[in-house]
């Protein structure tokens, strides 16, 4: 993308028909366009920007080929969707996403009737397409389903149980497969190199077009093509051999070039003709058309700020985050025990885990989009003497629950789980924030959860979990660096006080602070204390102040149901000790994007709504 380039033409796109009338010169100045476009957005607000680079022309031709407001295009994962924003009606917003208020960074029904579907974890749009196709027949409606998947989204065993079905319903239905060969970082496993395989036959679709027009010429063709369709077959796996696609049931159309507008939408009319299950293979470039993106596409998959000029970030000393923190501190721990290794999902830069993958490759395992099975192996690692230490994110390892239960904590095994990302996370939203972890994995037998509340605690909490416990531990923290209060305690009681006994975990305890602050000046003594473990949990310590002040607020960044403040009201009660107590915590909900700061807002977990909480409280009779 050399220099800037006027938006004239993206401007005068309003609706679908505004985009079915340009012709190819217009349609190629349009692509230019939404490139620019996206990158002087995602500059200011930050973003997924080298995916959605990468499916410019494939999002044009898709929605010239379909109409999405009726047919239903599925997005997996939904971060590479911000071109089909632009064009179903949300260009004019686009200043605002990701932002409290404004459009998400994922789809979102309730933005548009356009977007079909939720989606921000990977893996599962076949699924939902096949359900969706299967209502269609069921209700005996007219639509066509498609689901656009990324090749990152094949490592992930739902993927398999999707097109296994989808494959064997002869439902029509349209998988595009959008292959650039990365997720986030470059792509492994088997999957990954059968699909370098099939690129490498770019004369199969060319040399099926032939077969299919000189059948169709003859006389009675139709009944020809179905009377030499098994010997065609027989033909072509002895030339070629067949796809895993076609094994499993879905007509192969491919690969074709993703970045060809004219073939695109050729190829995705073939595809909707057809009475089937499809799978189009389509090849295309991350960071298409922006040279830092395309030098860099890991960097830009998601990314802050940045100069749209150059693509550097601002300027400024880099704090260090709890990620790096957490990739520092296990290199050590590897150091000292050679039985220690890694396994991440898809995520080795995303959890800190670069510098651990470079220094133990023999020990580091990168598995895809596979929670699940990351954790069921890290099981088997445990039982054989290794000692795992999962790096996941907390919104990913809700995938793999089952595994938690009967692959790690029945056998009271040895794995350390390192839940990066825990709590909320901002601008990705609904999909990504961290608030269900305490919940269920406090619902774990055996489970033991440490809650760092700053890097040093993160530190001194991970050697604890890794080197000095047993059975399943969660090491908990949040995304980003730390907040005011930076200190380790030696002791869980932060601030003494006579009158309210404020308790809480985690960075929120920066919030709970400021509020003993503001409380301090309207005369109001209350007593502060960190739990490092919400897992079991210092009930003795809690008892004790609470008998001192006469009155309790808990604040969780956690979803209500099974929440720590929970267990402790009522282990207060069991003990007789009844005091006015109040809970702040997320209730029974999903939140919104926006800053982390926003939505303590909107929480109440704010320092300024926590001192009124306890205000409340410590006037109750």
């Amino acid at each position: 993308m050399t220099g800037r380039v006027s938006l004239n033409l993206l401007n005068q796109i309003n609706s679908r028909e505004d985009l079915c009338a340009l012709n190819t010169q217009q349609l190629q100045q349009l692509c230019e366009e939404l490139r620019q476009f996206l990158v002087q957005n995602v500059a200011k607000s930050g973003g997924h920007l080298a995916s959605n680079l990468g499916v410019v022309e494939l999002t044009v031709a898709i929605e010239r080929v379909f109409d999405t407001s009726k047919d239903r295009l599925l997005f997996d994962v939904g971060h590479q969707s911000y071109v089909h924003k632009i064009l179903t009606g949300r260009r004019d917003a686009f200043a605002s996403l990701r932002t409290f208020g404004g459009i998400s960074g994922f789809p979102k029904p309730a933005e548009s009737p356009c977007d079909a579907f939720v989606a921000g974890h990977a893996s599962s749009s076949v699924s939902t397409a096949l359900g969706m196709a299967r209502a269609r027949t069921l209700r005996k409606q007219d639509y066509h389903v498609i689901a656009l998947m990324g090749d990152g989204a094949m490592t992930g065993g739902l993927a398999y149980e999707g097109l296994n079905d989808a494959g064997e319903s002869n439902e029509p239905l349209i998988v595009i497969l959008n292959d650039n060969g990365m997720s986030i970082t470059p792509n492994v496993g088997g999957i990954s190199k059968h699909l370098s395989v099939i690129r490498t036959r770019p004369g199969y679709f060319r040399l099926k077009k032939i077969y299919r027009n000189v059948t169709n010429a003859l006389p009675g063709g139709k009944a020809v093509y179905r009377l030499s369709h098994r010997l065609k077959e027989r033909w072509k796996r002895m030339l070629l051999g067949s796809t895993f696609f076609e094994e499993m049931g879905f007509e192969y159309y491919g690969p074709v070039d993703g970045h060809n507008l004219e073939r695109l939408e050729y190829m995705l009319q073939l595809a909707k003709s057809c009475q089937k299950p499809v799978l189009l293979h389509v090849l295309t470039n991350k960071g298409k058309g922006y040279a830092p993106a395309e030098e860099n596409p890991d960097v830009f998959h998601g990314i802050a700020s940045f100069d749209p000029v150059s693509g550097k970030t601002p300027a400024c000393s880099h704090e260090p985050t709890f990620s790096d923190t957490f990739g520092k501190a296990l290199c050590r721990l590897a150091q000292e025990n050679d039985r220690v290794c890694a396994i991440t999902a898809a995520m080795v830069s995303g959890t800190g885990l670069k510098e651990f993958s470079s220094r133990y490759p023999e020990r580091c395992f990168d598995v895809g989009i596979a929670e699940g099975h990351a954790v069921a192996m890290a099981g088997g690692l445990a039982k054989q003497g290794m000692i795992p230490v999962v790096a996941v994110y907390s919104t990913f390892l809700q995938r793999a629950y089952d595994m938690l239960l009967q692959d790690v904590s029945m056998q009271n095994l040895h794995v350390v789980f390192a839940v990066d990302r825990a709590g909320l996370v901002g601008e990705d939203g609904e999909t990504h924030q961290g608030i269900f972890d305490i919940n269920f994995l406090r619902s774990v037998p055996k489970m033991q959860i440490l809650c760092p509340a700053n890097q040093t605690e993160l530190e001194n909490m991970l050697r604890q979990a890794v080197l000095e416990m047993d059975g399943p531990v969660a090491v908990r923290y949040p995304r980003g660096c730390d907040g005011a209060w930076t200190k380790a305690a030696e002791h869980p009681i932060l601030r003494e006080g006579k009158d309210i006994t404020l308790v809480g975990y985690g960075r929120l305890i920066n919030e709970i602070l400021d509020a003993a602050e503001l409380l301090q000046a309207e005369g109001i003594s209350a007593e502060v204390i960190k739990l490092p473990s919400v897992k079991p949990i210092d009930m003795a310590t809690i008892a004790a102040s609470v008998r001192k002040t006469g009155h309790l607020l808990i604040a969780e960044e956690a979803v209500c149901i099974g929440c720590a403040g929970k267990e402790i009201a009522a282990s207060l009660r069991t003990q007789k000790i009844a005091v006015p107590t109040g809970l702040v915590n997320i209730g029974d909900r999903f939140v919104p994007h926006g800053s982390v700061s926003a939505l303590y807002e909107m929480l109440g977990l704010d320092a300024k709504s926590l001192t009124e909480k306890a205000r409340e409280v410590f006037h109750e009779a």
